[in-house]
């Protein structure tokens, strides 16, 4: 195969060469202008245009906008739009139970503008509404120990349909004997009894306060609040009543005409902390901690509580109120002496048999109290373990670990041996099977479920059925005279909310 020399062929063209072609850019550009004379016009146009804008005056008036949108001087921003809340005052010191009267005053206007303009309305909170207040803790309550509280009817289970339909009917008897302006009448409650026998079994008008305060506690260990539950209305009419019986100045709810008034303020300040903490209700905070306040005014120096204040004179029961008091406040954030606990310990340890277990009244090992003459012949002393109860279940709330006490376990058994029975002998005590419902339903175990079967019999059975008196319990009990059908129905309401009404501390 040959090959071929490229250098031997010459190929001829009319293009001239490329570097023939080249042009300047001036003659490019005069190329085209001659081809285009608009161009050169149309820019002459826009260069005149110009000119003529950046001639023009500026507007004064528009200059100094931008500058103060940008930074903006700190005297013109709205300081009421940002100034936060005003804090809440703070509360007095236990120290000093006397509350400055301009203070509380001003409070009082306050809650009853709340209260009486519509008690209805408090559609702004979240927590409102007829549903039951389950979580006790979401903003309008406290988880803890008072997270069970979904009410009986509220889905828990616990006690059986009977106990909860007990629970129910409680509730409404109560609730249909309260006087419109929210107490408990102790002797004339059976004046709402309009159709059909009336009820019987008055009180004494002494212990209205305490009563009012102990109904309360029943509505409030339900679950309902003064924001929510079916019973809220009731709780706040109560609520409001108790404030107007408490002293401007000392903190006393009620007065001191009875000889053992102190109960009844204990168990009021017991309900108007619940009704604070519960119902997260701040205008109840100074309610609630001038009644701590008096307490702690109250309580005898180094030592705890009986009926006056500070004669050196103390008992187990007035005591065990006055400590659930003070329980309670201090996990609604109140302030306490917290000294007075450990002095409660201690009088609890000076009252106990250490052999026998037993929690005396006022001495080591004794009974529990009774008036002179045919009350303690109707009622014997041997019958129950009141004390003994108060003892145990405010040794819990102490903190006190029955795993490690050996004392605690034995009242227990101590305890177990006398159980609810509803009899003519004299041992009916509601005040006894209370203390004694829950310190042992937070015993649990055996303890518990042997008391358990004894309560249905005793108490859910015995619950009147006819007429008027449906939902209530005869006052037919060692105090019953004292505080007649209301007593005894809110009491023993309350013996059988223990399956929720405190969360179980023993673990």
């Amino acid at each position: 195969m040959s090959i071929i020399d490229p250098t031997r062929f010459h190929v001829q063209t009319t293009t001239p060469p490329i570097w023939e072609k080249e042009q300047s850019f001036q003659e490019i550009m005069a190329e085209q202008l001659r081809h285009a004379p608009w161009l050169m016009l149309s820019i002459l146009l826009h260069g005149i245009a110009i000119t003529i804008f950046y001639l023009m005056p500026a507007d004064p008036s528009k200059g100094p906008d931008n500058i103060v949108q940008i930074t903006p001087p700190p005297d013109n921003k709205e300081i009421v739009e940002e100034k936060p809340p005003e804090p809440e005052p703070e509360p007095e010191k236990v120290e000093e139970p006397v509350i400055q009267e301009n203070e509380v005053t001003e409070i009082n206007e306050n809650v009853v503008e709340e209260f009486t303009d519509d008690i209805s309305d408090t559609k702004e909170s979240a927590f409102d509404g007829n549903q039951w207040n389950s979580a006790v803790g979401l903003g309008g309550g406290a988880g803890g120990k008072y997270g069970g509280r979904k009410g009986g009817r509220g889905g828990l289970g616990k006690g059986g349909k009977s106990t909860a339909l007990s629970i129910e009917r409680a509730l409404e008897w109560l609730k249909k004997h309260q006087d419109e302006d929210g107490h408990w009448d102790a002797d004339e409650f059976m004046k709402h009894d309009v159709e059909g026998a009336a009820c019987d079994g008055p009180g004494n008008p002494v212990h209205d306060v305490g009563l009012t305060g102990l109904a309360l506690l029943a509505f409030l260990g339900d679950g309902s609040t003064m924001r929510s539950g079916p019973y809220k209305e009731v709780v706040k009419k109560g609520v409001m009543w108790l404030r107007e019986q408490q002293d401007e100045k000392t903190g006393l709810f009620g007065t001191t005409s009875s000889n053992e008034f102190l109960y009844n303020h204990s168990i009021a300040a017991l309900a108007m902390v619940e009704a604070y903490g519960l119902s997260d209700y701040k205008l109840l905070k100074k309610n609630a901690q001038n009644g701590i306040n008096y307490l702690e005014y109250h309580r005898n120096p180094y030592m705890v509580w009986r009926y006056q204040p500070r004669d050196g004179d103390n008992d187990t029961s007035v005591t065990g109120w006055c400590l659930m008091a003070y329980s309670s406040a201090q996990f609604f954030k109140l302030e306490i002496n917290t000294a007075a606990l450990d002095l409660c310990r201690t009088w609890f340890d000076q009252m106990t048999d250490p052999v026998s277990f037993r929690t005396g009244y006022s001495e080591r090992g004794g009974w529990s109290s009774r008036r002179t003459g045919e009350h303690s012949t109707r009622f014997p002393r041997e019958k129950g373990e009141c004390m003994t109860a108060v003892s145990l279940l405010c040794r819990i709330f102490l903190g006190d670990d029955p795993k490690k006490d050996k004392m605690m376990r034995g009242q227990a058994d101590l305890i177990l041996k006398k159980p609810p029975v509803w009899t003519t002998d004299g041992s009916i005590d509601h005040y006894y099977w209370y203390y004694a419902t829950y310190a042992l339903y937070q015993m649990g175990e055996g303890w518990w479920k042997t008391w358990e079967k004894h309560l249905n019999d005793a108490v859910v059975k015995t619950q009147r059925a006819d007429g008027n008196f449906l939902g209530s319990w005869d006052p037919v009990c060692v105090w019953g005279e004292d505080g007649g059908r209301v007593y005894s129905t809110a009491l023993l309401c309350l013996t059988l909310e223990a399956y929720y009404r405190y969360s179980r501390i023993v673990h």
